[in-house]
């Protein structure tokens, strides 16, 4: 499939942009309706959204740029050229959390339940992004006799952006359900961080693209270290709640 979706004005609008945008827009949609259960007005969210998706987006560059150093050392332009490719998620939930909360300390807004109501829509963004990874036949797996396997330059590799796509789908859904059950503010958002980094640590093991520190992949390092800190967070938590 052409990654290229039409051009405007000269300027090529690839497929991977759009689904990002589409995840972005749905995403803040998702937002907005959930503020309003918690008294939080929409502009609030909007003035939010204003801030944190550009350092998101900085974030989830400046990420895979730190990890690919050697390849951009000494060349700026290519360090900021997005259309380029190359950004990490972990960065750019980093990068929006940092905003979020100063936003959100600034504007008397609880940043816990800020988070909380922003979770589905992050996951929900990540679920549709994903396929933007298969339209550009990039961050798949290695070999495999699998059916489901998918052909990149002639071999059938683990279409590992599917994985994630689908489990992300079902984190998405569980949120919602769960929304209601929540003991504490942010506890939603430690078990999307818990549920998300618990898959991506299996599914990074199968992707042939993986960032580096060292021998081991970043994924997986930060991976343990969100399971093992959002997990201890939600434990302490639930154990105030009874008291």
């Amino acid at each position: 499939m052409d990654p290229v979706a039409f051009k405007l004005f000269g300027l090529d609008i690839r497929w991977y942009g759009i689904l990002i945008s589409t995840g972005i827009v749905l995403g803040a949609v998702l937002a907005i309706k959930r503020a309003k259960k918690e008294n939080i007005h929409e502009e609030k969210v909007l003035d939010l959204l204003l801030f944190a998706i550009p350092a998101a987006i900085i974030g989830a560059r400046a990420y895979y740029v730190i990890f690919n150093w050697n390849a951009y050392v000494g060349d700026v332009l290519s360090m900021i050229n997005v259309r380029q490719g190359g950004l990490a998620i972990h960065g750019g939930v980093i990068g929006g959390l940092l905003v979020g909360y100063f936003f959100c300390k600034k504007n008397n807004i609880s940043f816990k339940k800020m988070a909380d109501i922003c979770a589905p829509s992050i996951i929900l963004g990540q679920a549709i992004g994903r396929w933007g990874n298969f339209i550009n036949q990039e961050a798949h797996g290695g070999p495999t006799d699998l059916p489901w396997g998918i052909m990149v330059d002639g071999i059938r590799v683990h279409p590992t952006f599917l994985y994630e796509s689908i489990w992300n789908f079902l984190i998405f859904c569980f949120l919602l359900w769960y929304d209601k059950k929540k003991k504490f503010n942010g506890e939603l958002f430690l078990l999307y961080a818990a549920l998300y980094s618990t898959a991506r640590f299996f599914i990074e093991g199968l992707r042939t693209d993986s960032l580096m520190l060292g021998s081991f992949r970043a994924a997986q390092l930060m991976s343990v270290g969100v399971i093992i800190a959002a997990g201890t967070i939600i434990y302490i938590g639930k154990r105030k709640s009874k008291i």
